[in-house]
């Protein structure tokens, strides 16, 4: 995910339950392979610039002081930077054992076992 730089917030207070990450999206960059979770809930809030939400097949701009969440097993997603400055965005999802995330267009799924995400071919092979 060229472009893209996150910083672990909770990682740092070592939150268990959740994870908050400060993301930052270059121009051009994306957040994430358009993916969705089975267990996991999600949320953005932008904090500056501005970023296009793929959600499926429909796009929505997302300005500073804008927010989006994504309920597991709802519709893939991921975020755009199509600007020519920066986008920092909140991320807040929870930190659900067992919960496996699908990508739609890539031959690739991940699962979250003993705090860790392995990442496996959609046969089951390993990368």
């Amino acid at each position: 995910m060229a472009g893209r730089t996150k910083r672990p917030l909770g990682d740092i207070f070592s939150l268990r339950n959740f994870g908050v990450n400060l993301t930052t999206l270059e121009p051009g960059a994306l957040s994430a392979l358009q993916h969705l979770h089975s267990r996991q809930d999600e949320f953005v809030y932008i904090l500056e610039g501005e970023a296009v939400l793929v959600a499926g097949d429909d796009e929505v701009v997302l300005q500073a002081g804008m927010c989006a969440g994504f309920k597991a097993g709802g519709t893939s997603h991921h975020l755009e930077n199509r600007s020519g400055r920066s986008v920092v965005y909140l991320e807040i999802g929870d930190r659900t054992e067992g919960d496996e995330v699908s990508y739609p267009a890539d031959d690739l799924k991940a699962v979250r076992e003993d705090g860790a995400w392995s990442f496996r071919r959609k046969d089951g092979t390993p990368y």
